[in-house]
């Protein structure tokens, strides 16, 4: 499976407590993308194989326009903690793991 990149704003913690089952995992601001742009971070994923994850929009918009690599897991939780992100990403281990193998899908939405 392909590791993740949390964008920013979701908690830098994650990439530690997720290391078990989503391990290589990084951060953009341990890669020096904290502050950047989302074409940068898109950008940066897609040489190094990453798929996305973010609670913006915009990496889903991007992918509809300029397709994929990188993939975009969009987590459509509103305000909520991050052990609740973390528990939805453990529990969605199966779905993400599928999307990063299926050659046809680009974006894989949480609720």
């Amino acid at each position: 499976m392909k590791p993740l990149l949390f964008d920013e704003n979701l908690s830098l913690r994650l990439v530690d407590r997720l290391a078990d089952i989503y391990p290589g995992s990084a951060h953009v601001s341990t890669v020096g993308l904290g502050n950047a742009l989302d074409r940068a971070v898109w950008e940066y994923a897609r040489q190094r194989n990453f798929m996305i994850v973010s609670k913006d929009v915009d990496f889903s918009e991007i992918g509809l326009i300029s397709g994929f690599p990188p993939k975009i897991i969009w987590v459509r939780r509103g305000n909520c903690s991050t052990r609740n992100i973390e528990v939805l990403l453990r529990e969605s281990y199966d779905a993400i793991e599928g999307l990063s193998e299926d050659a046809e899908s680009g974006i894989l939405t949480l609720f």
